[in-house]
């Protein structure tokens, strides 16, 4: 029975790359298995960086391009689009949607276009993740759904609150047509949490919200509406759009006699139902930064940011992203363990089955479960299968923009994937990228230079685990022990060769390093149908 049971484990655990495209469907609204997006303030981190990140969670594209600067002729239009995030190919239109136009500016930024675009020449970057809110403050008739507002902020400005306030003046005049949603919006300088929801049915506007993480602070979205209280005399910190009262009172969210908070307005509480600012992850991932604050998951609130108990390294940015919570109660293999017998020791010990892993399908868990009730609790984690790409976006103000911005980004699984380093400078990217790999297996696609070994290493992830993760940390050290060399040569050529050598080298590099890491994965890869060739 136990051999049954074991070969039907390995089976569904052979087939979970199939599953996963199921399980990464476009989810409806109120769902957890979106994004995450952790932020932090210069004086927070160890070098003086700002940082912001993003988990794309779910089936969206995985094709990437750099659009270069443009300059245009009074009068252009530029179009605004619904449905870019389902596309297979820069040029594909599939899907699409025209929602209307706006004036195009004499000049625009080159940036980085992602699903959600992240990164400018200028060093402004955004993260995002999805809050969906109360569905009564939906309106599809607005024009700009979050990753045009993004696209279009990136292309026009130079500083975090010149994007909110460029964004908050779109939205009023031409409408906001999505989910609610948060962005994560970063400089060299500063970073701020913005929020932001349509007005409801009967009017083509929206509302929004914005909070400055204190620079000594961290702080972290993942689905869930985090603004409270508004303190709107305080410029410094808090923006909002003028109807951020009035929309509440009108919808009926808020009474106006006690005391107002965003969250709790525009949303009501967190996904599952819970009257809360936060569930797990933004729980799990403040307490690792600040266990010293003993912060509480029964509380109702948890603070938007706070002051970690030690400076925050791009390096811990990157390993919060791969968070499983291995080891801690929120484990979910924690009672998936088998007796073993220490080859060294000669002794016989209790560990987590090797044929467990962190990301078994819902298929797996419903399986366990039938076979002991409560074997294994899901819980949302941090890094997740139906993951398309991750960044973590450094911006350091005393560099040039161009080697001072990099998006250090991850395709398919964070907890599997290796970071490749984008410039603000890098102009071009090599072809795999410009390829989205969701609809189908497609070995020009970049994600599937990953997938394919991370999928085969959960076969038997006790027994791949450690070859994947050293892979991980060798191009991680590589990439961060290089950057001294890499900004030292773009400055040398920029002096002596030209801004345009400067930008060459930074995406030679970038190429160079992507190919390194795909040519390690497609070697794992090969290794590991060889490990499990006589069967799983």
């Amino acid at each position: 029975m136990k051999k049954y049971v074991l070969t039907v484990i390995s089976l569904i655990c052979c087939c979970s790359f199939l599953l996963a495209q199921e399980y990464a469907t476009q989810f409806p609204p109120l769902n957890p298995e979106s994004c995450t997006s952790i932020m932090v303030g210069k004086k927070a981190s160890t070098d003086g960086s700002v940082m912001t990140s993003h988990t794309c969670d779910g089936n969206y594209r995985t094709w990437m391009e750099v659009v270069p600067a443009a300059q245009y002729e009074k009068d252009t239009t530029v179009a605004i689009y619904s449905g870019r995030m389902h596309t297979t190919t820069p040029d594909d239109r599939t899907g699409m949607t025209l929602k209307g136009s706006i004036p195009e500016a004499r000049s625009t930024y080159q940036f980085l276009n992602t699903s959600y675009p992240c990164l400018n020449e200028k060093q402004l970057g955004i993260g995002e993740t999805t809050i969906s809110g109360r569905k009564e403050l939906v309106n599809e008739k607005g024009m700009f759904m979050i990753e045009e507002l993004a696209k279009i902020a990136l292309q026009r400005c130079t500083t975090a609150r010149e994007a909110i306030r460029l964004m908050g003046d779109l939205v009023k005049k031409y409408g906001y047509g999505d989910w609610g949603e948060c962005l994560t919006i970063a400089d060299p300088n500063e970073v701020w949490h913005f929020e932001v929801f349509g007005e409801g049915p009967d009017q083509i506007g929206g509302v929004w919200a914005a909070v400055r993480i204190p620079d000594d602070h961290v702080g972290v979205s993942a689905n869930v509406p985090r603004i409270s209280t508004l303190d709107l005399k305080d410029t410094d910190h808090y923006m909002a759009s003028e109807n951020v009262f009035e929309v509440a009172k009108k919808l009926g969210f808020w009474d106006g006699k006690k005391p107002f908070r965003f969250w709790e307005a525009y949303a009501g509480g967190n996904y599952f139902g819970e009257k809360k600012s936060f569930s797990l992850r933004e729980y799990y991932i403040l307490n690792a930064l600040a266990p010293s604050l003993h912060l509480s998951y029964d509380a109702e609130e948890l603070p938007i940011s706070v002051k970690p108990d030690s400076a925050v390294s791009v390096q811990k940015m990157m390993a919060l992203l791969r968070e499983t919570y291995a080891g801690s109660e929120f484990d979910v293999t924690k009672n998936l363990k088998v007796t073993a017998k220490n080859k060294v020791t000669g002794l016989t010990d209790t560990i987590i089955s090797p044929a467990a892993n962190p990301w078994m399908t819902s298929d797996m868990i419903t399986m366990l479960n039938g076979i002991k009730p409560n074997t294994v609790q899901k819980n949302r984690l941090v890094a997740v299968p139906q993951c398309s790409y991750s960044t973590v976006i450094q911006l350091r103000s005393w560099l040039p923009d161009a080697v001072g911005g990099v998006a250090w980004i991850s395709f398919d699984n964070p907890g599997q994937s290796p970071r490749i380093p984008v410039f603000s400078g890098t102009t071009s990217l090599p072809a795999c990228f410009a390829v989205c790999g969701q609809a189908a297996h497609r070995e020009d696609a970049i994600v599937w230079k990953y997938r394919t070994a991370n999928k085969l290493a959960t076969v038997r992830w006790g027994a791949t685990k450690e070859t994947v993760l050293s892979a991980v940390a060798h191009f991680e050290e590589k990439g961060l022990s290089e950057m001294p060399f890499v900004e030292n040569r773009y400055q040398t050529l920029s002096q002596t060769k030209g801004e345009e050598a400067a930008r060459a080298y930074l995406t030679q590099y970038t190429a160079d390093f992507a190919g390194a890491t795909i040519l390690r994965w497609e070697e794992m890869a090969d290794a590991f149908w060889k490990k499990f060739a006589r069967g799983f």
